[in-house]
C-alpha cells in the first residue's frame, strides 16, 4: 500500500511494509513509473523491501537501483534500520555515509528523520 503525502511542500510516495520486493533495476522503475504517475518527487520505501542482494555491493543491485531514480531524478528514501547490513560490509557503511551526504538517496531511521531531512534550509537574516 502507497499513499502519496505532501511534506514540506514535496511530494512523497510513502510505500508500505507490503508488496513486491525491489530485487532490481526492474522492480525500481516499476516504483519510479507509479510514483512519477502521482506526481511524487520522493520515495520513501522501507528497507524490509528491498531484497538482500540490494545490500551486498558486489551484486551491483544498490547501484543500478540507485542509479534509476538519479536518471529520472526522483529521490529515494530507504527507511529503517539497515544495521545488520552495515555491521557485515564497511563498503556498504561507506556507501550509506556518502548516499546521506547527497540529496538523492538517503539511508534514514524512520519518516521523522525524513520530513526533518526534507525541511527547506531556513533564510539567513541581514
Amino acid at each position: 500500500m502507497s499513499t502519496l503525502q505532501t511534506i514540506h511542500d514535496v511530494p512523497v510516495l510513502m510505500c508500505g511494509s507490503e508488496g513486491a520486493l525491489i530485487r532490481g533495476e526492474g522492480d525500481a522503475l516499476d516504483l519510479i513509473g507509479n510514483a512519477m504517475y502521482q506526481g511524487a518527487q520522493w520515495i520513501a520505501l522501507p528497507a524490509e523491501r528491498f531484497d538482500d542482494t540490494f545490500f551486498q555491493l558486489r551484486s551491483r543491485v544498490a547501484g543500478d537501483v540507485v542509479q534509476k531514480f538519479v536518471n529520472y531524478r526522483v529521490g529515494l528514501a530507504v527507511l529503517g534500520d539497515i544495521s545488520r547490513h552495515t555491521e557485515a560490509s564497511p563498503a556498504l557503511r561507506d556507501f550509506v555515509r556518502e548516499c546521506n551526504r547527497g540529496r538523492q538517496t538517503w539511508f534514514l531511521a524512520d519518516a521523522a528523520e525524513l520530513q526533518d531531512r526534507l525541511k527547506p534550509p531556513v533564510a539567513a537574516t541581514t
